[in-house]
């Protein structure tokens, strides 16, 4: 007996601009399942793009504020490495560096604990093929997309006030990606210890005085010795100090060690996540 396949329309569907998306991000190999969770993050938020566009207004206005405000008082500013240059560049690295890193720990904790205590959102994803790894790759690459794209909108505002003056700056969108990517994962993973909103404290805690104090406003030389080894220990301060490398052009091979601490602390906060959630998930 011979019969004629049929194919339903859903099946020969073309994927819309969200389904695009997500195909086209890299993603570790054996982790194609995660694009399903970033393409439902990025239909999450079609509609709310508001939630979007104000994420990255904090580090414009401390641009406008500290840097140019308080670059009309303080002219010029010497770097670590012993460069001279304006406060609006000097401090506009930085800030790059927090865009990214606001962008990914938000999503990566407020959003993950809501969906995984209150949606019960992977409860559900785990009825399907995928599972807690892939969850936590799809989640902290949605964070590492969401802060990517704070520091995108942020260096064209600080190209356009003239805070960039190397070409050395094309790259530091990739190094954005790498401190997104960072936070991202440990943020997830630390979240997967939290009980309830109360704990979130600690988070603010930890981001707050790492903005603060990671070399962002003053140089590290003017810090005393015992806080400056403190500071070289956090992770934003890798990221401020690649960052301020490249927008300035000087670029040397302490580059590649701020690049290594936050690829092997990215790495570490993924393999946490995963088996963290593993365990709330699968118990």
């Amino acid at each position: 007996m011979t019969g004629t396949a049929t194919t339903s329309p859903s099946a020969t569907r073309r994927p819309g601009p969200a389904g695009r998306l997500a195909r086209a991000l890299p993603m570790p190999a054996g982790a194609g399942l995660s694009r399903m969770l970033v393409e439902r993050n990025i239909t999450s938020f079609r509609h709310g793009w508001i939630a979007l566009v104000t994420g990255f207004a904090e580090p414009v206005f401390y641009l406008f504020s500290l840097g140019i405000g308080i670059g009309a008082l303080v002219r010029t500013v010497t770097t670590d490495s012993g460069m001279t240059v304006t406060y609006p560049q000097f401090v506009a690295p930085a800030l790059l560096a927090a865009s990214a890193m606001n962008g990914a720990v938000m999503d990566s904790t407020f959003n993950v604990f809501f969906k995984l205590k209150y949606a019960k959102l992977y409860d559900a994803v785990l009825a399907t093929p995928m599972g807690p790894r892939d969850v936590a790759v799809g989640e902290i690459s949605w964070s590492l997309l969401r802060g990517a794209m704070y520091s995108a909108a942020f260096l064209v505002v600080a190209l356009l006030a003239g805070a960039v003056r190397s070409w050395w700056a094309l790259l530091a969108l990739p190094a954005a990606v790498f401190i997104g990517f960072a936070f991202a994962a440990v943020g997830m993973f630390a979240t997967t210890f939290m009980r309830s909103w109360v704990d979130f404290d600690y988070i603010t805690l930890a981001i707050q005085p790492m903005f603060l104090f990671s070399a962002t406003f003053f140089p590290l030389s003017t810090y005393p010795d015992a806080l400056q080894w403190l500071v070289r220990l956090t992770p934003l301060y890798h990221g401020v100090a690649l960052e301020r490398a490249l927008m300035l052009g000087d670029v040397g091979w302490g580059v590649l060690a701020h690049v290594g601490y936050l690829v092997v602390l990215g790495l570490l906060g993924v393999v946490g996540a995963a088996r963290r959630l593993e365990r709330l998930l699968l118990s």
